[in-house]
């Protein structure tokens, strides 16, 4: 999406150029620049592919970004997998496309909420290098990744305990380089006067981690602040008068990516001054973007009998011991 901002942005100076002149035409030589995200994720059920254009034209070019039409196709795509582990080839994997309604105004300047995305519900292999080929009337558009495979949070085990601060710890995944680390507490609310008990959560963002190589294996770990759980709660979740809440389960996730996730990650979050150049990084042959792989890694764990008591004796929010 940053890579197709910047198209906006270059579009934006063509048009300032051509008002300052009337003998060239800055339309006639448009190539197709084919714009490719897709990450391959064995932890999910449904593989996803976003597939756009590059567009230019005459008018606004921030009214163009509003219209589907410029950036999307307007026919169905080509658009496979072919998996490849050692003694052979894999199935062909098509993608199919589908129309979905979840995209917000202000998540960017690009059309919403539909947005037309290609996926399939074919199960990856997790030894496989998958290579992902598109057909565009002739053009061939393809690229190349290993699949992250499997890893578990090794600790905290079935309790963790926010009354001091504490690690979160697992191994690292093969064909993984970059682990970022967040936790979920589940909670219940309970409104005076409500009938209904409605079930919340907040995310908390811990930290990440870029493992020695990608062979799999090594002891990672992020460390944890006890203080920032219960700061977090009580700066979000409104002191409600006789409001009855109810601590659920902490679910700790890790997502683990690949060497080209880490790289492209790494370059637009690059730090910039006027003398430097932030470089365009893809790994899309004959277009442009991004195809990596990830893994996600849950475990749920109960709040430690300490963490219980200091939620509920020393916080003025509401949450009571469990009944059961």
């Amino acid at each position: 999406m940053k890579n197709a901002i910047l198209v906006v942005i270059i579009l934006a100076a063509a048009q300032v150029f051509q008002r300052c002149s009337t003998d060239v035409d800055l339309y006639a030589g448009y190539k197709d620049i084919t714009v490719v995200y897709s990450l391959l994720d064995y932890s999910q059920d449904t593989i996803w592919a976003k597939v756009t254009r590059a567009f230019n034209g005459p008018g606004d070019v921030m009214e163009m970004a509003k219209n589907p039409d410029s950036s999307n196709y307007p026919f169905k795509l080509d658009l496979t997998l072919t998996g490849h582990v050692p003694g052979g080839n894999l199935s062909e994997i098509v993608f199919d496309t589908l129309t979905i309604k979840n995209k917000r105004a202000g998540d960017s300047i690009f059309y919403y909420p539909d947005q037309l995305m290609y996926y399939s519900v074919e199960k990856l292999n997790q030894d496989a290098t998958y290579q992902l080929n598109l057909n565009i009337n002739g053009k061939q558009v393809h690229s190349e990744t290993p699949v992250v495979k499997t890893f578990d949070v090794t600790r905290p085990r079935n309790t963790i305990d926010f009354t001091q601060d504490g690690t979160i710890k697992w191994n690292s995944a093969k064909n993984g380089k970059r682990y970022e680390v967040s936790y979920i507490f589940h909670y219940s609310e309970l409104k005076p006067g409500s009938p209904d008990t409605l079930n919340k959560e907040l995310v908390y963002y811990v930290g990440k981690k870029i493992s020695i190589s990608t062979d799999g294996g090594e002891d990672l770990s992020q460390i944890y602040s006890g203080d920032a759980f219960y700061g977090r709660l009580e700066s979000e979740l409104e002191p409600i008068p006789n409001v009855q809440r109810w601590a659920g389960k902490v679910d700790l996730i890790i997502g683990g990516g690949s060497q080209v996730l880490q790289n492209y990650l790494q370059i637009n979050s690059a730090q910039g001054n006027l003398l430097e150049e932030v470089p365009l990084y893809t790994n899309i042959q004959n277009g442009t973007g991004i195809f990596a792989s990830r893994y996600v890694a849950t475990r749920s764990v109960k709040l430690s009998v300490l963490s219980m008591k200091k939620l509920v004796e020393d916080t003025n929010l509401g949450f009571k011991y469990p009944t059961k």
